[in-house]
């Protein structure tokens, strides 16, 4: 089981799970020096650096430091040496080089994470609503589909549009901007927060 970073809603069952099933868990150091005194008993840790590449057998998984928040956030990138899938979310902004790696996928599971006039409108305080469209925040609907619209070059298969806030999005209104900018070129799946999606193939 490998940790993205260290906010709650990506670790309070972590240390459960790998009790449970004896999953070892990969994180890097400054996600293990945040959560390590709540993760209780685990099988093991194993601590990387920000950017490094984990081999498990024939998957190799490119870790991708992000600019979210947290500590020591990393996004992946998972080949079999053929096939290339992205699980890139909590991004914090559309930093330097994510439109490269983007283009170098075969699909995508993406943070679409809010829309700007609904977290605007909410019952977020200010001070919340900024750090969430800010530089360490997350991606909006607007900017997530720019963003693939920008870097679809043939190569996607299809996206998956993930971690929708269930304060300041709505899964049709995620997809509805992403197909006005993608158009039909490419499927466009969206991760529910109260069921399972897929599977899907490569």
């Amino acid at each position: 089981m490998i940790l993205s970073h260290d906010h709650a809603d990506h670790t309070r069952s972590a240390g459960v799970f790998s009790r449970m099933f004896g999953l070892p868990l990969c994180m890097t150091g400054p996600t293990h020096a945040a959560i390590g005194g709540r993760l209780g008993r685990v099988a093991s840790v194993r601590v990387f650096e920000p950017g490094e590449v984990l081999q498990f057998g024939g998957l190799r998984v490119e870790t991708v430091v992000t600019a979210h928040d947290g500590a020591g956030g990393v996004g992946f990138v998972l080949s079999d040496g053929v096939r290339r899938l992205g699980i890139l979310t909590d991004l914090g902004h559309v930093f330097p080089g994510l439109g490269p790696l983007i283009a170098s996928l075969d699909a995508v599971y993406i943070e679409s994470n809010y829309d700007p006039e609904m977290l605007a409108n909410g019952p977020y305080p200010f001070s919340v609503q900024e750090r969430i469209r800010g530089s360490g925040g997350h991606l909006s609907n607007h900017e997530a589909a720019n963003l693939l619209r920008d870097q679809s070059n043939g190569r996607l298969r299809w996206v998956c549009l993930a971690h929708l806030s269930e304060t300041n999005n709505r899964p049709e209104l995620a997809l509805r901007t992403h197909r006005a900018a993608l158009g039909r070129r490419l499927p466009i799946h969206v991760a529910r927060r109260d069921r399972a999606v897929g599977p899907f193939h490569l």
